[in-house]
């Protein structure tokens, strides 16, 4: 049957649908966590800055190695479904060890495991949802999955503010409840997501791991995504600028709420907006609007300005990471999609390992300050070489939208 011909949900083909829900569930169970492991680091286990950001970058880097093998396993075997599942399996058992974690190490491990899930699963469920929705509807279809993942990131934090409450600000309880909707998220992947339909590769033609399959169009846009990536330091430099400028440990998960939630509600219309009016263009603007958060991060002295910058880089992120997966959508061969939005996500992501270590060495080295003025200039120039981009791609039409 094919996947695009079925009765829609929403106006989206039922496996965007069900992709989305499975990311709503998985990152109500990791937004519990995520904006508690710096407070629980540094104030539990008395963890520095620049190890917080040794920790964050070694699980992302090491997860990431796993996103191009998984993409490209998945177009050779030709499946998907399953490769989702593992993943979000895989990082289902990450919760148990951070609700037992009494050391950094700990920690580490229990990220390690959980980033490890995320890389098996990222580069197949992309391809479904890429093979799932005609190319008009690409921006529309990936920004409804990031809006979905990214209330279930609203839902995590505010869950996470209420049971610090009720329970007295025991993290590891926190912990250990998570577990729960991650399981919903790996049961919905079982019942609901089906394979897309299209021909398993013949034993004579099976992709190889290389980059020959793609042109100089895709490789200069992962090059600009991935040196963007190295002044986009973890955002538990921003939890803990948060903390510095004054916000209350029991009011972080609020504030990291707030940012969800207009990521949330902004990734849909923008999507809607870069199908109809070209993807380059909210992309670019995406980029500038980095650069002006993290300045503003670098200047800011009050509660109140947190507060309008979380909310701002939210609209950034509703206006870049379901909109350049559908760009890179559109450049990339047919038969090679898993593996193109493996080597994305794997470039940019060990990009994240350089720039969590070098967010915390500038941060206790020089100041917070530099931390967020260093991923501003990078921004920058990633803005003035996507321009480039644009400029080539009005000569050559085939570039994307």
């Amino acid at each position: 049957m094919n996947r695009k011909n079925e009765r829609p949900l929403l106006g989206l083909n039922r496996n965007v649908f069900f992709a989305g829900l499975v990311s709503f569930f998985m990152d109500v169970s990791s937004e519990m966590i995520y904006p508690l492991v710096p407070l629980f680091l540094a104030s539990v286990l008395g963890a520095n800055k620049s190890l917080i950001g040794l920790i964050e970058g070694i699980a992302e880097s090491v997860a990431s190695l796993l996103k191009v093998f998984s993409g490209w396993s998945s177009d050779r075997l030709g499946h998907r479904k399953y490769l989702m599942a593992v993943g979000y399996g895989v990082s289902t058992l990450s919760r148990p060890i951070m609700g037992l974690a009494g050391a950094w190490q700990h920690v580490l491990g229990a990220r390690i495991v959980d980033r490890l899930g995320k890389g098996i699963r990222t580069a197949p469920r992309d391809a479904i949802i890429a093979e799932s929705t005609e190319t008009r509807q690409l921006a529309r279809a990936f920004s409804f999955h990031r809006s979905m993942d990214t209330m279930g990131a609203v839902v995590g934090p505010l869950l996470a503010l209420l049971l610090l409450g009720f329970f007295r600000s025991d993290y590891r309880k926190v912990f250990w409840i998570s577990i729960v909707p991650a399981v919903l998220a790996v049961l919905v992947i079982f019942l609901f997501i089906r394979e897309t339909d299209r021909p398993l590769p013949s034993r004579l033609f099976r992709p190889r791991m290389t980059l020959k399959h793609f042109d100089w169009k895709v490789k200069f846009f992962i090059g600009i995504a991935t040196l963007f990536a190295l002044g986009n330091s973890s955002d538990v430099f921003l939890i803990l600028r948060a903390g510095q400028i004054g916000i209350r440990p029991a009011m972080i998960p609020a504030v990291y709420l707030l940012f969800n939630l207009v990521y949330s509600l902004s990734g849909v219309p923008f999507g809607m907006a870069a199908d109809r009016y070209g993807r380059k263009r909210l992309i670019l603007i995406g980029f500038v609007l980095f650069a002006l958060v993290y300045a503003g991060f670098a200047r800011a002295e009050s509660n109140a300005a947190v507060w309008v910058l979380f909310a701002v880089y939210g609209l950034f992120m509703g206006l870049t990471e379901g909109i350049q997966k559908a760009f890179l959508a559109t450049i990339i061969p047919a038969d090679f999609k898993a593996t193109a939005f493996g080597v994305y996500a794997t470039a940019v992501g060990l990009a994240m390992f350089p720039a969590s270590l070098i967010g915390g060495w500038l941060w206790d080295r020089f100041s917070p300050a530099a931390t967020f003025y260093f991923g501003a200039s990078t921004a920058g120039l990633s803005a003035l070489l996507f321009l480039g981009l644009i400029v080539v791609a009005r000569k050559s039409p085939e570039v994307g939208t």
